[in-house]
């Protein structure tokens, strides 16, 4: 328990940091532009979420092999997964900008984007789908870095940049009042830095070598077998999710912008739970490497505690605080304040079964097995959008409340059970 714990620990400064720059984008670009800036950027979250999701599941399943290598002890083959893994996320980085771009105004049309923000959500998401090589350089060292068992760097790395991303957005925003677009120019920004102080620390270790290029074609064969699933498992997680927006976008400005404030604080809800997840897919592939089964089963008794602990003290904090942490996002907006309040309300309640989402799903992936994971992202995208579809019908808006807690449980149903069938076989 206290390894998967403080294993976690920088993981999850690092991705609380992260999440506090996107935090602070929205906070300085709804306080000096408006609820119609923030409404703009709520307007695309699931769409920015599919590029990050595409980007970052492949990098994430082709980290698993690293971190089996580094378990099983062989310097070649770790030399050889680590080789295969750059070239890999490169080419996925250029094609992901290559067949997304020209569709993006397409798709903000079919997610009945409000017309008084159209503009501005164009302008953001069209930056940061320029920029998702950026986003893949910073996913691809920091996810090797993970499966070497090096926490510590990544979070290094992402203090800075939300520290100089926070800088740039006072500055762009509010000192030169650049509109949203120079807000999602800061994060671009920042997530170089980050890439470029994750390649470094990775250069400074010497016991690896990959100066060559992997010919090996199986490498890349694997790394597909594996990145694909989950970069699939977040891409029908996204369209749920753009589902979900473009019925909420039908509600008006107000209950948009309202949703929009608790979206970026789903962040913040989940990052311990992110975390954990980082530190059992490091946990279960590299023992999974070594062949030892009972120690996975142990680090999962203990990272099933941690989870359901850790989420009830954040379900409190949110409870106790909530409302005014969501004052920051909107103000003078009692309509907006309210929608997201009832918003996070319910998630805050529901955190556990988020936290045991994460974990399981992490512990799977670290298995070998990136199927289960994609099968149980379908379950989400059916939950999130038969709620989503057909409670308001009978409830109106009130009927978008419980999407994402029944998305979590669709998601839930196949992950846990078949772990245990998982296990037992391996067993």
């Amino acid at each position: 328990m206290s390894l998967i714990f403080f294993f976690s620990l920088p993981l999850m400064f690092g991705n609380l940091f992260q999440q506090l720059y996107t935090v602070m984008d929205t906070i300085i670009v709804s306080q000096k532009l408006g609820t119609s800036a923030l409404a703009a950027i709520g307007s695309v979250d699931w769409i920015n979420w599919l590029g990050f999701g595409v980007v970052t599941g492949f990098a994430q399943g082709f980290a698993i092999r690293v971190a089996q290598a580094f378990g099983n002890g062989k310097q070649e083959k770790l030399n050889d997964a680590i080789s295969s893994m750059l070239i890999s996320c490169l080419l996925v980085a250029v094609v992901s900008v290559i067949f997304s771009v020209p569709f993006l105004s397409w798709i903000l049309k079919v997610m009945h984007t409000p017309q008084d923000v159209y503009s501005m959500a164009s302008t953001y998401v069209h930056i940061i789908y320029l920029g998702l090589p950026v986003t893949m350089f910073y996913n691809c060292y920091a996810g090797i870095l993970r499966s070497l068992g090096n926490s510590k760097a990544p979070l290094n790395a992402m203090i800075l940049a939300s520290l100089l991303n926070i800088g740039l957005d006072v500055l762009f925003v509010m000192g030169l009042n650049r509109g949203v677009g120079s807000a999602a120019l800061a994060t671009l920004i920042a997530q170089l830095f980050a890439g470029v102080y994750c390649w470094f620390v990775f250069r400074s270790i010497k016991e690896i070598s990959v100066s060559s290029v992997s010919t090996n074609k199986e490498d890349y064969v694997e790394n597909i077998k594996l990145g694909a699933p989950m970069a699939l498992q977040n891409t029908l997680i996204s369209i749920g999710g753009m589902v979900l927006t473009s019925v909420v976008n039908q509600f008006g400005t107000n209950f948009l912008a309202g949703f929009t404030a608790v979206n970026k604080l789903y962040g913040l809800l989940e990052v311990a739970a992110v975390s954990y997840g980082y530190a059992m897919v490091t946990y279960t592939g590299q023992n999974y490497g070594a062949g030892k089964i009972e120690r996975i089963k142990k680090g999962v008794r203990a990272g099933f505690l941690i989870s359901v602990l850790t989420s009830l003290l954040v379900g409190l904090i949110l409870l106790v605080f909530g409302q005014q942490i969501l004052t920051f996002f909107i103000k003078e907006n009692e309509e907006a304040l309210q929608v997201g309040w009832t918003f996070l309300r319910i998630m805050a309640i529901c955190l556990p079964i988020l936290y045991l989402l994460h974990m399981y799903r992490s512990v799977i992936q670290g298995l070998s097995d990136t199927f289960i994971p994609m099968i149980s992202g379908i379950f989400e995208l059916i939950f999130r959008i038969g709620i989503a579809m057909f409670l308001p019908l009978w409830f109106g808006q009130a009927g978008l409340y419980p999407v994402e807690v029944g998305a979590w449980i669709g998601a839930d149903l196949i992950l846990i059970p078949s772990y245990y069938r998982k296990i037992r076989k391996a067993s």
